[in-house]
C-alpha cells in the first residue's frame, strides 16, 4: 500500500508562486509514475503535470511555462512549482502515484488565487 501526504497549498495573489509537495511512503519503488491533478469547483478533475522515474515530464497546455514538476528520490517526494499563478488556477490539487501497479491518491490541498 502507498500513502501520499500533500502540503503547500494556500492563498496567494495573482502572479504569485506556490510549491506543492507530495511525500510518498509505504510500498514504494524506484520505478514510479507521479502526477498532479486539480479539480475546480463544479468542474471535472484534470491532469496538470506528470513525471516518470525516467525523468519524462508532461504538462497540460494551460500550465506550460508556468509550472514545473520534479521529484526528489532521496525524500520520496514529488513537487509542483507553480509560478505566475492565475485566478483560473484556483482548485484542489491532488497528487497521484503509481509504484509498479500500487496506486494512490493524496487527500488534496486547496490552492486559491485571489487579490
Amino acid at each position: 500500500q502507498v500513502q501520499l501526504a500533500e502540503s503547500g497549498g494556500g492563498l496567494v495573489q495573482p502572479a504569485g508562486s506556490l510549491r506543492l509537495s507530495c511525500a510518498a511512503s509505504g510500498s514504494i519503488s524506484s520505478n514510479y509514475f507521479m502526477a498532479w491533478h486539480r479539480q475546480a469547483l463544479g468542474k471535472q478533475r484534470e491532469l496538470v503535470a506528470s513525471i516518470s522515474s525516467g525523468g519524462i515530464a508532461y504538462y497540460a497546455d494551460f500550465v506550460k511555462g508556468r509550472f514545473t514538476i520534479s521529484t526528489d528520490n532521496a525524500k520520496n517526494t514529488a513537487y509542483l512549482q507553480m509560478n505566475s499563478l492565475e485566478v483560473e488556477d484556483t482548485a484542489v490539487y491532488y497528487c497521484y502515484a503509481n509504484f509498479q501497479g500500487r496506486q494512490s491518491w493524496g487527500q488534496g490541498t486547496q490552492v486559491t488565487i485571489s487579490s
